[in-house]
């Protein structure tokens, strides 16, 4: 069996090469690969995923971070013509913001990487001959833009940077952050110090080593463990979470490995210290559970993410063989369950997070575990996770994210961390010695899996670094343990394995149930889902959903999955579930501030402005008003000559914000507000109201659209039933009059507004006829008194006092 694993490894390489070619054929210069739709991945021109995007600089960064790969793969002769690409195309002063993190460790690291192969190369007299050290030159260069984030009273590093401005100066862009993660500011020392030693330059080194002293010292003293987020300034804990997983991760990893890197005692007593309170604390042998670093024996969360997969490989290096075993075999029966490692799973095994970004820790700890055991057993795990990549992530440009690993589903996306580390791992797991061009055994592996050489540590810089303190040596482990020692018996990992996957088999999710041949599709989509629909109300009661309106005009979903109909709907209700999360999550990625609604024709001239709700779809606002009939928008409108040009008055409900917004823009409005048909909802007491999409491309709604409660736009419609003509600024915050430019004549403004007002009154006149609107005090003379309010804004940078004129001044707030 073991040999017909390795037998395997050659369409693993051929693969591999393929899906570089692809890369340069379809996404160079780009930064990443889209694997959906053939095409790079340029930020700036796709809809932004958030944070997830602050690891593209445009520096081709999938190029830089796969050149040692292809050495690894005695593609010598492909590395070399992309280290010329990268010396001839990439740029590093882009004015783009990026993360210090990923930066460092996957260009950086990409960088130092290709320079040792070079210089690998170069001295063995074949290759590379040409090359003097322009991938170092490189390095330095960006190593100098990132340095700036550095400048901190802690010496935590800023999370972001711009490659071109730096941090908090005029046109950076960033610098205003307080925290990071505690592996952000972690993993710095191997690319830095290795970069300190090939240039002979200290000063990224003393910054690296002043961000791990400064961590040392703020580890709560009597756990000894970390939190996940700090404050860069004061050092508190932000999360007082700790564990081996997401935030902290490669912070316990680059301790180790700087030990080993640099030969520098004072890392692996640290390492040694957090290592033991983790198997104290976090261990609970095959899970990794987190807790509170104040209260260690108290667990944070009852699931686990996947980034903890690295874990055993750590392990391994530390030489804690057996841990090492019972959590990796614990990682491979739920993978076994689900294809993927989910992104993250409960205690009982069950998705937690269904997404699967194609991450490489699981193989990464699959290889270090059969290097030091030799057990054919893991030559198995590697081919299953060979078989189910080539299943169910392959596709016609590459690899694609697994969006939900229950339902297979995939995502527009392939990390350059796939081609950088899943392949080298997967490669390594299945070479011979003799198929290897170099000694691997001569390199450390970042956690970018970036090839180091272990010949740094005899560079003189580190005589520069000043040693913070000596500890107590008398309990650490000096030296890797021979497995074969301590565990002779050849069944032993076998019968660590055994019990660790009956439990997962007892404790896994039951199979998801499938579908018979002409049942179709699942009933309903969450993206269709429409709460006023009577036929989609039907669907989810027989999926064993039920709709709960809430005081606030808004409603929630809650599924019994005992109250379905049968197994299948019950199955289809909790996929509706998943996907309706699925579509809120993506829609509150990015808050959006509040916006204004400010009167300024006469007699209000800009005094009166009221608080407004943004939409996740459309432009941003300027400009005027008018109504609609239907009032509700949801058809074509009848008045479409007298809403061209306008900005058009709709009421909620009946359909979606973006159809509304389509049947206006039809009739040729230049905007919409949408008013609340909660009675009584004001911006008062309610938070923020944000207008979501259809779940659907909204791209093609251009024109700005705004909320307004149920009182608020109350004050809008009384104004326009006393006035006919009313003008009104759309904006992200209230302008000062001066700022406002009109002719003091009635009616008369440099602002396009609504005309006669008469049809659009007569189409609602009975709709209004039972609303109870509060008159504003009718005041004689021509000073009136005034008012003073103050008014409590959601969301706002702080209240606003504002004087309200009788009736000539209406305030709409859009901040």
């Amino acid at each position: 069996q073991a040999f017909m694993v390795v037998a395997r490894r050659k369409p693993l390489l051929s693969k591999r090469h393929m899906t570089a070619r692809l890369e340069f054929d379809h996404a160079y210069p780009a930064d990443e690969l889209m694997p959906l739709t053939c095409r790079g991945r340029v930020r700036g021109l796709e809809p932004s995923r958030g944070d997830v995007d602050d690891a593209l600089g445009m520096f081709s960064l999938t190029l830089i971070d796969t050149l040692d790969t292809l050495v690894l793969l005695n593609k010598t002769a492909e590395f070399e013509a992309a280290v010329r690409r990268v010396l001839k195309d990439v740029r590093l002063d882009n004015d783009v913001v990026v993360s210090v993190f990923e930066t460092n460790i996957r260009v950086l690291g990409g960088l130092l990487g290709g320079h040792s192969m070079a210089v690998m190369l170069k001295d063995a007299g074949h290759y590379m001959q040409w090359y003097q050290d322009e991938l170092l030159h490189m390095a330095k260069d960006l190593g100098l833009r990132l340095l700036p984030a550095f400048n901190t009273s802690s010496g935590l590093p800023y999370p972001r940077v711009n490659l071109k401005h730096g941090v908090r100066g005029p046109e950076s862009r960033t610098g205003t952050e307080t925290d990071t993660c505690t592996a952000c500011a972690g993993t710095i020392i191997l690319e830095f110090a290795a970069l300190s030693r090939f240039t002979g330059d200290p000063v990224f080194e003393v910054h690296a080593r002043r961000a791990l002293n400064f961590l040392w010292e703020k580890r709560q003293r009597n756990s000894n463990l970390v939190g996940t987020t700090i404050n860069i300034h004061s050092g508190e804990w932000v999360r007082r979470d700790s564990g081996v997983g997401a935030g902290i991760d490669s912070y316990y990893e680059y301790l180790l490995k700087a030990y080993i890197l640099l030969g520098d005692d004072l890392f692996l007593q640290r390492f040694n210290i957090h290592y033991a309170s983790i198997m104290k604390y976090i261990s609970q042998p095959p899970l990794l559970l987190d807790v509170h670093i104040h209260k260690p024996l108290l667990p944070a969360r009852t699931w686990m993410d996947s980034l903890l997969a690295f874990f055993p490989g750590l392990q391994v290096l530390k030489g804690d063989i057996r841990p090492a075993i019972e959590t990796h075999e614990m990682l491979y029966q739920v993978t076994k369950k689900h294809n993927f490692l989910p992104e993250a799973f409960t205690t009982d095994f069950r998705v937690h997070w269904a997404q699967h970004p194609l991450r490489p820790e699981f193989a990464e700890s699959t290889y270090f575990l059969y290097k030091a055991t030799k057990d054919p057993y893991y030559l198995e795990v590697g081919r299953t996770v060979l078989d189910n990549l080539n299943r169910f992530a392959r596709v016609p440009c590459g690899f694609a994210a697994m969006k939900d690993v229950r339902t297979g589903s995939h995502e527009d996306r392939m990390d350059s961390f796939f081609l950088a580390e899943m392949f080298k791992y997967l490669f390594l797991l299945f070479a011979e010695e003799e198929d290897l061009p170099f000694n691997v055994e001569d390199y450390i592996f970042t956690t970018e899996a970036h090839l180091l050489p272990l010949s740094l540590s005899n560079d003189t810089t580190s005589n520069n670094i000043q040693m913070i303190e000596l500890l107590d040596d008398s309990n650490f482990d000096w030296t890797c343990p021979n497995t074969r020692l301590l565990f002779p018996d050849p069944a032993f990992p076998r019968n660590l394995r055994d019990p660790i996957r009956s439990a997962v088999d007892k404790s896994c999710p039951r199979p998801a149930l499938h579908r018979e041949p002409g049942m179709g599709r699942p009933p309903l989509r969450a993206q269709d889902f429409m709460a006023n629909n009577p036929d989609h109300l039907e669907l989810l009661r027989r999926m064993g959903v039920s709709l709960i309106h809430l005081k606030d005009g808004r409603v929630q979903l809650v599924q019994h999955a005992t109250q379905a109909v049968s197994a299948v709907a019950a199955e289809d209700g909790m996929r509706f579930m998943q996907e309706m999360m699925e579509l809120s999550s993506q829609q509150q990625k990015e808050q959006l501030p509040p916006r204004a609604v400010q009167i300024i024709s006469h007699p209000f001239f800009g005094r009166v402005v009221l608080t407004a709700g943004p939409a996740q779809f459309g432009t941003d606002l300027s400009k005027s008003i008018t109504g609609v009939s239907p009032y509700s928008g949801c058809a074509e409108l009848s008045n479409a000559a007298f809403v061209q040009g306008r900005i058009a008055l709709l009421q909620r409900g009946q359909c979606m914000f973006a159809e509304k917004a389509r049947h206006i823009m039809k009739a040729g409005a230049i905007g919409g507000i949408v008013i609340d048909d909660n009675e009584g909802s004001s911006s008062d007491t309610a938070p923020l109201f944000q207008m979501a999409g259809d779940g659907r491309n909204t791209d093609d709604v251009t024109l700005p659209l705004l909320f307004l409660f149920y009182k608020e736009g109350n004050i809008l419609l009384e104004a326009l039933k006393e006035y006919r003509e009313v003008e009104v600024l759309l904006s992200d915050k209230a302008r000062d009059r001066g700022e406002i430019h009109w002719t003091e004549q009635e009616g008369a403004t440099d602002w396009r507004h609504v005309q006669n007002m008469g049809p659009y009154f007569s189409s609602l006149e009975t709709r209004f006829d039972s609303v109870t609107i509060s008159k504003w005090p009718v005041f004689q003379g021509s000073q009136p008194p005034y008012s003073k309010v103050n008014l409590s804004l959601a969301s706002c940078w702080r209240a606003v006092s504002i004087a309200l004129f009788p009736l000539s001044s209406i305030i709409l707030c859009v901040w």
